[in-house]
């Protein structure tokens, strides 16, 4: 068997055809082991990957509107509603009257919100940490830079 028709390794034994030379799948593969450890990290606070970011962006950007957060996050407005209200059920964000459009709503973290967002950051960070620590640090930011710029094309 050829080395790159391992593409991942998952299962050693495998030939993966052409999907070993893909980046696109390989991409795939390493983004699943990024959620799952994500997840088991973030378990005690039942937070997604989304709705981290949500919640980081909201704390970032007090009385954002839904539709602005729906445009940060990448997300259909229906989407960033469940969003939201995933966050609102444990009292993390609230929806407040907005004070420049009488129809609209504005965004913002809770104290409780705040308080688990600072664990929840260290844990990320350190989640983070974990998954790229066979990296150098030059490696690392190289990576950063070539999933930044595949991300804005």
């Amino acid at each position: 068997m050829h080395q790159n028709n391992r593409a991942g390794a998952a299962s050693p034994d495998v030939d993966y055809g052409v999907l070993g030379r893909l980046v696109g799948y390989s991409l795939r593969m390493a983004q699943l082991r990024v959620y799952e450890d994500f997840a088991r990290s973030l378990e005690r606070w039942s937070i997604t990957p989304a709705r981290f970011a949500a919640l980081v962006v909201i704390d970032r950007n007090p009385d954002l509107k839904l539709t602005d957060l729906a445009r940060a996050l990448d997300v259909a407005r229906s989407g960033a509603v469940t969003l939201v209200d995933a966050l609102e059920e444990p009292g993390y964000v609230e929806r407040r009257p907005s004070e420049t459009d009488r129809r609209a709503y504005g965004l913002r973290i809770t104290r409780r919100g705040a308080k688990a967002l600072t664990d929840m950051t260290a844990v990320v960070e350190q989640h983070d940490r974990r998954l790229t620590s066979a990296l150098t640090a030059q490696e690392r930011a190289q990576l950063k830079r070539m999933l930044d710029r595949m991300a804005t094309r």
